[in-house]
């Protein structure tokens, strides 16, 4: 089933984003930036949460979650237990929501329109998981490039 697939994706990635957050030997170089590297580890593990608690907890599993993108990427200087507890708070939600969609909700369609057209809830959270990884890697670099 294509949601025991994702469940683990999704927890593998958020643990392995709490594992570079961690990994960071100066907390302040989370939020450093520098000349073509404008969004921070810090601001990016924000979006990561944000993106994630909108799309799958609030749409999908109805936690009331309420998205303020602007500050994903405006916030500074959020302690590292805070993005942490975030991290593993979206882990649980997730869990706790894909756990609930059957397969004939993964093949409806997705209740937002996202990308100008419509799709399947299961093509949106495969979606997802490209994103979160694509970000992850971005941090990864973040850390290895910045944190010195």
């Amino acid at each position: 089933m294509i949601t025991e697939s994702l469940k683990s994706l999704y927890s593998r990635d958020l643990n392995k984003l709490k594992e570079e957050i961690e990994a960071y030997q100066n907390e302040e170089n989370l939020w450093k930036t520098d000349k073509n590297i404008s969004n921070s580890a810090g601001n990016l593990c924000l979006h990561l949460v944000g993106n994630l608690n909108h799309f799958i907890g609030a749409q999908l599993g109805n936690t009331g979650y309420m998205r303020h993108r602007d500050l994903e990427f405006s916030l500074k200087d959020v302690p590292r237990a805070e993005l942490i507890e975030k991290t593993e708070s979206t882990i649980v939600m997730i869990d706790a929501v894909l756990s609930k969609l059957s397969e004939d909700d993964l093949k409806k369609e997705y209740p937002l329109v996202v990308f100008e057209t419509k799709m399947t809830t299961d093509y949106f959270l495969i979606h997802l998981v490209a994103h979160l990884d694509y970000h992850l890697g971005q941090i990864n670099y973040h850390r290895r490039l910045l944190d010195s």
